[in-house]
Protein backbone atom coordinates (compact mmCIF):
# COMPACT_ATOMS: atom_id res chain seq x y z
CA UNK A 1 0.00 0.00 0.00
CA UNK A 2 1.27 3.36 -1.36
CA UNK A 3 1.43 6.72 0.50
CA UNK A 4 -1.99 6.24 2.60
CA UNK A 5 -0.46 6.90 5.91
CA UNK A 6 -0.95 10.58 4.97
CA UNK A 7 -1.74 13.77 7.24
CA UNK A 8 -3.19 15.42 3.83
CA UNK A 9 -2.13 18.93 4.36
CA UNK A 10 -0.34 19.38 1.42
CA UNK A 11 -0.36 20.77 -1.84
CA UNK A 12 -3.01 19.17 -4.31
CA UNK A 13 -4.59 16.94 -0.84
CA UNK A 14 -8.28 18.64 -1.73
CA UNK A 15 -7.85 17.65 -5.07
CA UNK A 16 -6.75 13.86 -3.72
CA UNK A 17 -8.98 13.37 -0.83
CA UNK A 18 -12.70 12.82 -2.41
CA UNK A 19 -10.71 9.82 -4.88
CA UNK A 20 -8.99 8.91 -1.35
CA UNK A 21 -12.62 8.28 0.67
CA UNK A 22 -13.47 6.13 -2.06
CA UNK A 23 -10.40 4.25 -2.26
CA UNK A 24 -10.09 3.89 2.00
CA UNK A 25 -13.22 1.01 2.28
CA UNK A 26 -12.03 -0.72 -0.58
CA UNK A 27 -8.65 -1.00 0.68
CA UNK A 28 -9.39 -1.71 4.47
CA UNK A 29 -11.41 -4.86 2.78
CA UNK A 30 -8.61 -6.03 0.48
CA UNK A 31 -6.25 -5.69 3.39
CA UNK A 32 -8.43 -7.71 5.32
CA UNK A 33 -8.26 -10.34 2.78
CA UNK A 34 -4.66 -10.41 2.37
CA UNK A 35 -4.12 -10.89 6.11
CA UNK A 36 -6.72 -13.85 6.70
CA UNK A 37 -4.92 -15.59 3.66
CA UNK A 38 -1.27 -14.96 5.09
CA UNK A 39 -0.23 -12.60 2.15
CA UNK A 40 2.48 -9.86 3.83
CA UNK A 41 1.11 -6.23 3.58
CA UNK A 42 3.74 -3.98 2.95
CA UNK A 43 3.32 -0.31 3.52
CA UNK A 44 5.70 1.95 1.48
CA UNK A 45 5.10 5.51 2.71
CA UNK A 46 6.45 8.92 2.43
CA UNK A 47 8.43 10.49 5.13
CA UNK A 48 6.75 13.68 4.88
CA UNK A 49 10.57 15.40 4.56
CA UNK A 50 10.67 14.07 8.55
CA UNK A 51 14.18 12.63 8.16
CA UNK A 52 14.20 11.44 11.90
CA UNK A 53 10.68 9.55 11.46
CA UNK A 54 10.16 6.19 11.74
CA UNK A 55 6.78 4.23 10.61
CA UNK A 56 5.20 5.19 13.84
CA UNK A 57 5.72 8.43 13.96
CA UNK A 58 4.27 8.48 10.57
CA UNK A 59 0.82 7.26 11.64
CA UNK A 60 0.81 8.63 15.12
CA UNK A 61 1.40 12.22 12.81
CA UNK A 62 -1.26 10.98 10.31
CA UNK A 63 -4.07 9.99 12.94
CA UNK A 64 -3.48 13.28 14.97
CA UNK A 65 -4.50 15.46 11.91
CA UNK A 66 -8.39 16.15 10.93
CA UNK A 67 -7.94 13.77 7.80
CA UNK A 68 -7.46 10.56 10.66
CA UNK A 69 -10.22 8.94 9.32
CA UNK A 70 -8.94 8.14 6.22
CA UNK A 71 -6.35 6.34 8.24
CA UNK A 72 -7.95 4.57 11.21
CA UNK A 73 -9.64 2.28 8.69
CA UNK A 74 -5.65 1.09 6.75
CA UNK A 75 -3.86 1.59 9.52
CA UNK A 76 -0.78 -1.05 9.76
CA UNK A 77 -1.46 -4.33 12.16
CA UNK A 78 1.76 -3.96 14.79
CA UNK A 79 3.20 -7.18 12.38
CA UNK A 80 2.81 -5.15 9.27
CA UNK A 81 5.79 -4.39 7.29
CA UNK A 82 6.64 -0.85 6.32
CA UNK A 83 8.89 0.61 4.14
CA UNK A 84 9.54 4.15 4.52
CA UNK A 85 10.68 5.86 1.08
CA UNK A 86 11.53 9.19 0.32
CA UNK A 87 10.78 9.67 -3.56
CA UNK A 88 8.28 8.31 -5.79
CA UNK A 89 8.71 4.39 -6.32
CA UNK A 90 8.41 2.12 -3.79
CA UNK A 91 12.00 0.82 -5.00
CA UNK A 92 13.81 4.09 -5.13
CA UNK A 93 16.93 4.31 -2.53
CA UNK A 94 14.70 1.61 -0.32
CA UNK A 95 15.00 -1.95 0.53
CA UNK A 96 11.69 -3.17 -1.23
CA UNK A 97 13.61 -5.47 -3.49
CA UNK A 98 15.49 -7.34 -1.04
CA UNK A 99 11.95 -7.42 1.09
CA UNK A 100 10.23 -8.65 -1.50
CA UNK A 101 13.01 -11.39 -2.85
CA UNK A 102 12.86 -12.07 0.78
CA UNK A 103 9.79 -12.89 0.95
CA UNK A 104 9.76 -15.03 -2.44
CA UNK A 105 7.68 -12.60 -3.87
CA UNK A 106 6.39 -12.94 -7.51
CA UNK A 107 3.32 -10.80 -8.02
CA UNK A 108 2.90 -7.48 -6.01
CA UNK A 109 -0.34 -5.51 -5.67
CA UNK A 110 -0.27 -2.52 -6.17
CA UNK A 111 -2.49 0.40 -4.23
CA UNK A 112 -2.69 3.39 -2.66
CA UNK A 113 -1.88 6.85 -3.76
CA UNK A 114 -1.14 8.97 -6.24
CA UNK A 115 -2.27 6.74 -9.21
CA UNK A 116 -0.39 8.70 -11.83
CA UNK A 117 2.86 9.19 -9.87
CA UNK A 118 3.78 6.41 -7.09
CA UNK A 119 1.42 3.67 -7.93
CA UNK A 120 2.84 4.46 -11.75
CA UNK A 121 6.39 4.60 -10.73
CA UNK A 122 6.43 1.40 -8.43
CA UNK A 123 4.56 -0.44 -11.09
CA UNK A 124 7.68 0.40 -13.74
CA UNK A 125 10.43 -0.51 -11.20
CA UNK A 126 8.13 -3.75 -10.30
CA UNK A 127 7.56 -4.53 -13.96
CA UNK A 128 11.98 -3.87 -14.53
CA UNK A 129 12.54 -6.08 -11.53
CA UNK A 130 10.49 -8.78 -13.19
CA UNK A 131 7.64 -8.86 -10.58
CA UNK A 132 4.46 -9.66 -11.91
CA UNK A 133 2.25 -5.90 -11.24
CA UNK A 134 -1.66 -5.84 -10.21
CA UNK A 135 -3.36 -2.40 -9.79
CA UNK A 136 -6.98 -2.45 -8.69
CA UNK A 137 -8.27 -0.06 -10.26
CA UNK A 138 -11.18 0.88 -7.29
CA UNK A 139 -7.80 0.64 -4.47
CA UNK A 140 -6.15 3.69 -5.97
CA UNK A 141 -6.36 7.20 -5.92
CA UNK A 142 -5.39 9.64 -7.90
CA UNK A 143 -5.15 13.72 -8.13
CA UNK A 144 -6.09 14.06 -11.63
CA UNK A 145 -8.63 11.59 -12.64
CA UNK A 146 -7.56 11.80 -16.61
CA UNK A 147 -3.91 11.52 -15.91
CA UNK A 148 -5.38 7.91 -13.43
CA UNK A 149 -7.14 6.91 -16.78
CA UNK A 150 -3.57 7.11 -18.71
CA UNK A 151 -1.88 5.54 -15.82
CA UNK A 152 -3.77 2.31 -15.69
CA UNK A 153 -3.77 2.70 -19.48
CA UNK A 154 -0.17 2.87 -19.70
CA UNK A 155 0.89 0.01 -16.82
CA UNK A 156 -1.52 -2.44 -18.24
CA UNK A 157 0.15 -2.03 -22.06
CA UNK A 158 3.59 -1.36 -21.44
CA UNK A 159 4.14 -3.30 -18.03
CA UNK A 160 2.02 -6.09 -18.55
CA UNK A 161 -0.23 -4.96 -15.38
CA UNK A 162 -3.23 -6.72 -14.43
CA UNK A 163 -5.58 -3.87 -14.05
CA UNK A 164 -8.44 -5.57 -12.14
CA UNK A 165 -11.55 -4.34 -9.55
CA UNK A 166 -10.30 -4.92 -5.86
CA UNK A 167 -12.78 -7.79 -5.35
CA UNK A 168 -11.48 -9.72 -8.20
CA UNK A 169 -7.72 -9.92 -6.65
CA UNK A 170 -7.38 -13.61 -5.18
CA UNK A 171 -5.43 -14.15 -2.44
CA UNK A 172 -6.67 -18.04 -1.61
CA UNK A 173 -4.50 -20.62 -1.69
CA UNK A 174 -1.22 -18.00 -3.37
CA UNK A 175 1.96 -18.22 -2.40
CA UNK A 176 2.46 -15.10 -4.86
CA UNK A 177 5.84 -17.02 -5.55
CA UNK A 178 8.82 -16.28 -7.80
CA UNK A 179 8.03 -17.52 -11.31
CA UNK A 180 10.86 -20.70 -12.19
CA UNK A 181 14.19 -19.03 -13.56
CA UNK A 182 13.06 -15.67 -12.75
CA UNK A 183 16.40 -13.42 -11.79
CA UNK A 184 15.16 -10.63 -9.91
CA UNK A 185 17.35 -10.97 -6.80
CA UNK A 186 18.67 -7.55 -5.88
CA UNK A 187 22.18 -6.24 -6.92
CA UNK A 188 21.93 -9.13 -9.05
CA UNK A 189 21.14 -11.31 -12.65
CA UNK A 190 18.50 -9.48 -14.70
Amino acid sequence: MIDMINTYDHEDAELLVPAAERAVPVLAELIGRARSSDVPVIYANDNFGLWRSHHGELVDTALSRPRAGLVEPICPADDSLFVVKTRHSNFYDTPMAYLLWQLGAGTVVLTGQVTEQCVLYSALDAHIRHLHVTVPRDAVASIHPHLEAAALEMMERNMDARIVQAEEVDFRGTRWPVSEGTPHEPGGRS
